[in-house]
Parts: C-alpha cells; structure tokens; sequence
C-alpha cells in the first residue's frame, strides 16, 4: 500500500494507517516543488546576510545571539543533541510512526525550510520501517515537543537507537540494513524536524481511532446490560433525541436501537418498568456527548495535522519570514485532554449499570451477584471492586493538564501546553477503558444467560462473542483469568467485530447515519 503525501488532505485514519501498517509513503512532486521553492528563498536570504531565529541565531532565551558562517551546521547538529532530553521507556513504534508522518505532512505544505532530502529520509525510513528509539515523557507541549522529536531527527544523521526489523539496533546500524545513508544536517535542518507538537498528535490521532471504537464498544455493552434489567426501550427512541437536537445522542440511540433488533423487549413483547434509571435510560445522552467531544476533537487534530507547526514560518511567495509559537499545542492538546475525560465518565456510566447487574435490590429478578449459589459462591462480586478501582484511577487521570503550566528557558517560554501529559493519560485512560467496559460485558453475558426471553440481534452477537473468550461462571474460580481475557479481546475489539459482522457497520459520526 502507498500514501501520497501532499500537505492536505490526511486524515486520522491515514495515520492509523501508516502508523499501524506497512505503508510506502511518498511525497507528492507539487509537495518536493513547494519544499524546494521554500528552501532556496532560505539560503537567499543566508547569502544576503539576513538574521532569521533558529538558522542563524540561538533559540529560545538565547535568540539574540546571532551566530557566523562557521557555526551554522554545528549549531543544528548541537542542537539535537541538546534537545534529545527525554526520559522513560519507549514509545511504542506505532506513535513514532504517527509523529513523522505527520512532521512529514507540515514540510509538504512547503514553509518550513528545510532541504528535501531531509523529508524524503523520513519518508525511507517510514517505508521501510526503520523507526526511532524515542523516549515517552520530556516534552512540555510548546516549542513542538522538542525532546522526542530530536531523537527522531537522531535518527536521521544516524545517531541514537532505532528498531528495525523487531530489533533495537544503533541508528547507523538500523539505517544501513535498510539501505539507507545518514543525512548531514544544515542550516535549519534540524530545527525543521522537531519544531511542533507532532508527537502528541500523532498519539492524538491514534486515540480518535481507538475512541471511536470505544464508543461502539460502550454501547453494546450497554445494550446488553440493559437488555439483561428488562429495560424500557422507550428511552432510546430516535425522535426523542432529534427533539433536543445533539447529533451525539441520536448516533447514540441508533447504534442502541440496532443491537436491540429482532429482540422481545424493542418489539414490545415482554413487560417492562415504566422508566428506569439514570445509568439505563440517560446512556445515549452521556455517550452522545462523549461522541460530539469526538467529532470536535477529531476536527481539531485534522487541522493541525495539515497544517503548518513551525517557528518561523517562511512565505516564499511574499519573500518573508515569520516568526510565532504555531508550535504551541494547546489547541490539540485541550480537546485530547477532555476527550480522555469523556471517555473516564462513559466508564462511570459503565460501573453503574455493573451495580444494578449485581445487587440483587436493583437487577429485576437476577440472583445475587449473578450467581445461582449465593452463599456458598460469592459469584462476580469481586468484579465490581476491580471495575471500581479502575473507575477511580480514570477520575484521577481526568485532572487536566492544560492549567498546569511550568515555564521554561529563563520564563522565555513561560506557558507551555503540558499536552504530553494530556497524550499519556488519555492513552491510559482508553487501557482502563477496556477493562471496565470489558468487565460491564462479563456480567452482562452473565445476566443474559439466566433470561428466557430474545435478546436483540446484536446483543446475541455480543453474548456469542463474549463466551468464546470466557465461559458462564457457574462455580467459583479465579476471576482474573477473564477479567485479563475480555480487557484483551476488548483492546482486540473481538466483540465489536463480531456485533459489526451481525448488524453491518455500527455510526460513529451523524453523516455515517446516511
């Protein structure tokens, strides 16, 4: 497979792709012109003597000091050196692959200034999956994330760690098994390569797909929850919420109506309660918002992910050089932060339709703790406790990161996004998210296993998929094999494959209603 690289156009998706794939990844030839126009009106300017940050001058608190011919290349090598800074285990491939294909995309919309061969090296080593060792933590999220960037622009002058191959091999090593030649870099080379916040986008855009998925995977655990309690079906008629008018809520809706076809309780052939409660009735208003904080957040890292994260910024056409904080990477790293809270409380509604399951006073008729032997077993109590330390870690990492600014180099930089911390949490919030969802699952198979009437299409699809991973728990045993058993069948998205497979595709977004 191939992506034509062109400074537009790229989507979420195409990073997932790329990221997560094994992708040719080419520039387009208006994307090599428009590079190569930007990087001659660069060294005009150098022959004529012109100051510009960053080529010719310190960076940073040291952005007065301008330097001489002599120490123009040294300045980008030293300056990855320094840069390189971060600490903490590897990110895993697939977010270093994001990060460069995004970098990849803002030097194709030809502002910033780097020479070709540097770009079409990141685009080599892509295509041939020579990936950057690149610590996890270091970047504040403003002046791009300048830590682990630099150990991909390591990478390219064949300095620091690479994986090839499943090996974790010296840069030079990596690069000449894949056939490839280190890149000597010049005058704004370097700074090229890591001036924007292209790791926590890259991480950004990988979470969009993996919450869109979640999402999914949200509903038809509800679905089958509230199939198990008997629920009203009334709640998740589509007029109600095309009455208020949220987009998330009528996606919400549908894709419940859908896993409830062919089922007794939406035709209306087993008695139901007249309403029930908030956790059954209100869940496509609390995974509705949850979706339209998808839909914005996915709005939001498009736009940056074709657009132009440099400092400064070079305008062939109009023979300028601007200089600015475009690197700044609050307006992704906001949206990300609050999607991983949504995501945190879609999690809260998942542990308290676990409670109704499970207490006796609250499940319509199911036994205590889903188990026949109350007493003697003590069934899937213990289930709820590890739902609910899971659910509390995920309130914890729902503290934003966005006030929490440290300033940096001498208060030159003296409000930064925090946006890695944003990226990191949000990433473990979505690993919770399987276990909790994954959990509501298990119970939910549980209950439906001790009802006599038809459940809807998709739920049975569910329930089927469930049991191929872990069976009915008639006596006691250890939990945790199926508690680690559905959190990765859940991380594999076994059960919404197998629903999707059923019903055909579940909506993430209103225009995928049709």
């Amino acid at each position: 497979m191939e992506l034509m690289v062109s400074g537009s156009g790229l989507t979420v998706h195409d990073v997932e792709m790329v990221a997560r794939g094994s992708v040719t990844v080419r520039l387009s030839a208006e994307a090599e012109a428009r590079i190569s126009s930007c990087r001659e009106m660069l060294e005009r300017k150098l022959q004529h003597g012109e100051i510009m940050y960053g080529v010719n001058t310190g960076i940073g608190e040291l952005a007065e000091v301008v330097l001489d011919a002599r120490q123009l290349e040294d300045f980008q090598k030293y300056l990855i050196f320094n840069h390189a800074a971060g600490i903490g285990e590897p990110f895993p491939v697939e977010i270093v692959r994001a990060a460069m294909l995004g970098r990849i995309n803002v030097h194709a919309k030809g502002h910033s200034g780097g020479r070709p061969a540097i770009t079409r090296m990141l685009c080599a080593m892509l295509s041939a999956e020579v990936t950057p060792v690149v610590c996890s933590k270091g970047s504040v999220g403003a002046c791009g994330d300048l830590a682990p960037m630099s150990q991909i622009a390591l990478a390219v002058m064949g300095e620091g760690e690479v994986f090839y191959k499943g090996q974790r091999l010296p840069a030079g090593e990596g690069l000449r098994r894949a056939g490839l030649q280190p890149e000597v870099l010049r005058p704004r080379d370097g700074l090229c390569l890591i001036n924007g916040s292209n790791v926590i986008l890259g991480i950004g855009c990988l979470a969009i797909c993996d919450i869109e998925r979640v999402l999914k995977e949200a509903e038809i655990a509800a679905a089958m929850s509230i199939e198990a309690l008997i629920g009203n079906m009334k709640p998740f008629d589509l007029r109600l919420h095309r009455l208020r008018g949220f987009p998330g809520a009528v996606v919400s809706a549908s894709n419940l109506r859908r896993c409830f076809e062919d089922g007794d309780l939406l035709s209306g052939r087993h008695k139901v309660r007249v309403q029930d409660a908030y956790s059954m009735r209100s869940t496509p208003q609390v995974i509705g918002a949850a979706r339209d904080t998808l839909r914005h957040a996915r709005e939001q890292l498009e736009i940056e992910l074709n657009g132009v994260c440099d400092n400064p910024i070079f305008l062939p056409a109009e023979d300028t050089v601007l200089t600015g904080a475009n690197f700044q990477g609050t307006p992704i790293s906001l949206p990300l932060d609050v999607l991983g809270s949504t995501v945190a409380m879609v999690c809260v509604l998942s542990e308290r339709r676990l409670n109704r399951l499970l207490n006796p006073a609250l499940s319509q008729g199911l036994p205590s703790f889903l188990t026949k032997g109350a007493g003697m077993f003590s069934g899937l109590m213990l289930s709820q406790y590890t739902s609910g330390m899971l659910t509390v870690e995920q309130k914890l990492l729902s503290t934003p990161a966005y006030i929490q600014s440290v300033p940096a180099a001498a208060d030159q930089e003296d409000f930064v996004s925090m946006g890695m911390n944003s990226a990191l949490k949000t990433r473990q919030i979505l690993e919770n998210a399987c276990g909790v969802l994954g959990i509501e699952l298990l119970a939910a198979a549980q209950g439906v296993d001790f009802r006599d009437y038809r459940m809807g299409r998709g739920t049975r699809a569910a329930h089927a998929a469930v049991r191929e991973v872990v069976a009915h728990l008639d006596e006691d045993r250890p939990l945790f094999r199926d508690h680690n058993a559905i959190m990765q069948a859940m991380a594999r998205h076994q059960i919404l494959d197998a629903v999707e497979r059923e019903l055909g595709p579940l909506a993430s977004y209103p225009q995928d209603l049709g």
